[in-house]
């Protein structure tokens, strides 16, 4: 048979009109459904700050400006401060953050880098695996094991190595507890240590080969390369995993709840048992009574969201600075 005498298969008029209005319809409704899901979200946020703000408007009215730099927590008299959770939530997260980023980051480099193919995968792995553990885990392992080490080693070393110095004597002063500031600290660093590993591998593997090449190709070393290649063209993705991980170590609850000691007062050694916004919340909701005393705990967890946001706008006006720096 000839290729002249195949009958030609095309679309009718009206079978090609039936094909565009359903291709129309189905653009437009998946057009109609995503901005639905984005409404959505506006508003559940604008009901989480609604409600925050109506919650924490009799504390506010009650104490004002005070409810900010008052330490004082006495549900008895009823007289509540915010000052020692917001204290130990910034220090505990600082303390994670100072240790979680070094090292995750020397992980990322190891990885992507350094690392033998054979061993790579188990050690991805591994860091995968300590992401998925509850956080109650490290909150039972922190108390039982981690605490009692750090008590019988790690502190009284501290103690004995920072008295004589003025100023960090005062960091590291007083009886090694075990809990304390410092070890929620440690505790945190442990918790965020995965995703800041995991994000700055992936992006760090996103760097193309023929850059890292033509680097080695004109006589850098392995640490000139990541410096001078990898970390400059992955810094936004770098910053967003370490945004990230902040943001998981502010508002962290049932481990450090564990280690922490739950004591609403300020020390300046970081040995010594302190609280953070999410741990006291925590610990004393279910006990809250009287309107007052609610709504001062309702305050705190407004106190911890205006952290948070603070904290993820100046992650997004750093990525937009780097991004335009870069072109």
């Amino acid at each position: 048979m000839a290729l002249r005498d195949v009958p030609a298969v095309a679309a009718t008029p009206p079978d090609r009109k039936r094909v565009l209005a359903r291709l129309r319809l189905t653009n437009s409704s998946f057009r109609t459904l995503t901005l639905l899901a984005s409404i959505l979200v506006l508003v559940i946020l604008g009901g989480v700050i609604i409600a925050l703000i109506e919650g924490s408007l009799p504390a506010l009215r009650q104490f004002g400006f005070g409810f900010l730099v008052s330490e004082r927590w006495n549900p008895v008299t009823e007289n509540f401060g915010a000052l020692a959770p917001i204290y130990g939530t910034v220090v505990t997260s600082i303390i994670a953050m100072m240790i979680a980023v070094p090292f995750g980051l020397l992980i990322a480099v190891f990885l992507t880098e350094l690392c033998p193919p054979w061993l790579r995968r188990p050690i991805g792995i591994a860091i995968e695996l300590l992401a998925g553990i509850p956080s109650i885990i490290y909150g039972i392992w922190g108390l039982f094991v981690f605490a009692p080490f750090l008590q019988r080693t790690l502190q009284p070393a501290l103690i004995d190595l920072f008295g004589p110095i003025p100023v960090l004597s005062t960091l590291f002063a007083g009886p090694p507890y075990g809990i304390g500031t410092l070890t929620a600290g440690l505790i945190l660093a442990i918790m965020v240590l995965p995703f800041i590993t995991s994000i700055s591998r992936d992006v760090f593997e996103a760097v193309p080969p023929v850059l890292k090449e033509a680097a080695y190709g004109l006589g850098c070393t392995t640490w000139e390369v990541v410096r001078y290649v990898v970390i400059p063209f992955a810094r936004v993705g770098v910053t967003g995993g370490v945004m990230l991980g902040l943001g998981r170590a502010l508002g962290e609850t049932m481990a450090v709840t564990f280690v922490i000691g739950n004591a609403h007062r300020i020390s300046g050694s970081l040995l010594a048992p302190g609280t953070t916004i999410s741990a006291t919340i925590a610990n004393e909701f279910t006990e809250a009574l009287g309107d007052l005393y609610t709504s001062s705990l309702v305050a705190l967890g407004l106190i911890l969201f205006v952290i948070t946001f603070f904290v993820l706008a100046i992650a997004r006006y750093m990525l937009m600075r780097i991004e335009r720096r870069i072109g």
